[in-house]
């Protein structure tokens, strides 16, 4: 299982939100350069960056942070937040993003995405933002009508390399992953699903390897991590 330790960034810091509320945000770093530098060294294999600024607004506003961000680090980057089109898909390719991935898009413009996949082979990533049983768009302010199955069934053979399927009603609260919304998503398509939201401790790591059924391929670990509750050695030995 590949670990994701998360950079979300609002008004150019790394910060943490609670269910994905950009009111609640706390700042752990005012340097989002410095803290991917730490991450690497702690030993992650990739580093999950979000523009959060740029999810609600549909548009990058955070794109000197990550620019620094991958000026810092070798290891490879995905980003997600308000990349809206081919071409903003193209620029962060050739800014050296190694994964992009989309959310609003995959919902109200799913060919856009299959058009990215097919572009960018192993290059693009479907998030699956899960509240109540239903997708939402637009940096989690609006949902849709469509369930998450729904929307990754689209994108079933289209040359996706993951889907990040994150639980909103969890995410950032530290109560511990729902395996069972991983695994539904992980057993309903063929699409490799990295997990998301409410991770609280190392137990986590392991219940989601233990789990019966098509192994889930990572997870994304946020506030545990910042605050202390989860060790980058013990996260990653976990997930070994």
């Amino acid at each position: 299982m590949i670990l994701y330790p998360a950079i979300d960034l609002k008004d150019g810091q790394c910060v943490r939100v609670l269910h994905g509320v950009l009111d609640t945000a706390t700042v752990f770093n005012t340097s989002p350069a410095d803290q991917a530098r730490q991450w690497a060294q702690a030993g992650f294999p990739w580093i999950h960056v979000v523009d959060l600024n740029g999810a609600v607004e549909g548009k990058a506003v955070n794109a000197a942070a990550v620019e620094a961000i991958l000026e810092a680090v070798s290891v490879p980057v995905q980003l997600g937040g308000g990349i809206r089109s081919l071409a903003d898909i193209e620029g962060w390719i050739e800014a050296g993003v190694s994964r992009v991935i989309l959310g609003t898009l995959a919902v109200r413009e799913p060919q856009v995405v299959v058009e990215a996949a097919r572009r960018w082979p192993e290059q693009i990533a479907v998030s699956v933002d899960v509240r109540g049983g239903k997708v939402a768009v637009q940096g989690w302010t609006e949902d849709s009508d469509l369930d998450a199955v729904t929307v990754a069934k689209r994108f079933e053979d289209a040359g996706v390399s993951a889907l990040i399927v994150t639980d909103i009603e969890r995410d950032g609260a530290l109560t511990g992953f729902n395996v069972d919304v991983f695994g539904a998503m992980a057993d309903a398509v063929d699409i490799p699903v990295i997990a998301a939201g409410g991770l609280a401790s190392v137990e986590d790591i392991h219940r989601l390897r233990a789990r019966k059924g098509r192994a889930i391929a990572g997870a994304v670990l946020g506030r545990a991590l910042y605050t202390g509750a989860i060790n980058a050695p013990e996260a990653i030995k976990a997930a070994a």
